[in-house]
């Protein structure tokens, strides 16, 4: 059974044959849990909307650093209003900055990423963090909020970075990139984060492994980081599967 920890069900690239995957494709490859994370407040609604539809997905609420100029108190407002409707919405998020393209700038990113990081506190919520070539000021503000835990999703940092989340209570995800040609700094991150800290994602449609890079990712393809972690820490990929799948159960705090 696979948890697939991060993954965009809701984008327009699933469009065709949403309904095919979430209803069919998806619990044939044994997967077991999907979160689905908001990136903006539109995506938001439709990604909570799916989690009331299909008993397997949760979803997260929040604007992720390319839609932080839309934060403001009233966006902030419905996310409250959404978490206080829906029990399934498990998590803030995604949300965090990402210095790559800089199209939002930084400031306003980090004021937004400071907003959701207090709504998360107040709401007792996990995040969902997404930190691109942001690495010093990300843990700055994650520092700022000692409370707050969750997740960096898509990790892209060193070892010592992972390392230093998970001492201070956080998950690290990891997605496809655990299985390219150049996966070193990847491997390396995943290998000092101890086990119980570690989850799997899609990151879907985005960050599809070997060898179906560069094509439209979905989560009947998370084996493939399952394998890649298998083979990292020496065990099966049905044991890697049990492990990520408990871990994204106390991350989200899951019961069943």
């Amino acid at each position: 059974m696979l948890f697939d920890t991060h993954a965009h069900m809701d984008d327009h690239a699933f469009d065709p044959d949403r309904a095919f995957l979430l209803e069919t494709a998806l619990p044939q490859a044994g997967i077991g849990l999907l979160m689905n994370p908001g990136c903006s407040l539109a995506s938001s609604r439709a990604a909570s909307g799916l989690s009331q539809r299909y008993d397997y997905i949760y979803s997260a609420v929040g604007s992720h650093p390319d839609a932080a100029d839309e934060v403001n108190d009233e966006v902030l407002d419905a996310y409250r209003a959404m978490c206080r409707e829906n029990p399934k919405i498990r998590a803030v998020g995604e949300i965090g900055l990402d210095y790559h393209y800089e199209d939002i700038p930084r400031d306003i990113q980090q004021r937004a990423f400071r907003a959701q990081m207090e709504l998360a506190r107040e709401l007792n919520l996990p995040v969902i963090v997404h930190e691109r070539e942001a690495h010093q000021d990300g843990m700055r503000i994650v520092t700022e909020f000692s409370q707050v835990m969750g997740v960096f999703h898509c990790f892209s940092g060193s070892a010592e970075m992972a390392k230093w989340l998970a001492d201070r209570g956080w998950y690290v995800g990891f997605t496809g990139v655990l299985t390219f040609k150049n996966a070193r700094r990847a491997l390396e991150a995943a290998a000092a984060v101890p086990r119980d800290r570690v989850v799997i994602e899609t990151d879907c449609p985005y960050m599809s492994p070997e060898p179906f890079r560069g094509k439209r990712n979905d989560p009947t393809r998370l084996c493939r980081m399952a394998e890649a972690l298998a083979a990292l820490w020496g065990v099966t990929p049905e044991e890697a599967e049990f492990i990520t799948f408990e871990n994204g159960k106390r991350l989200y705090k899951i019961d069943n």
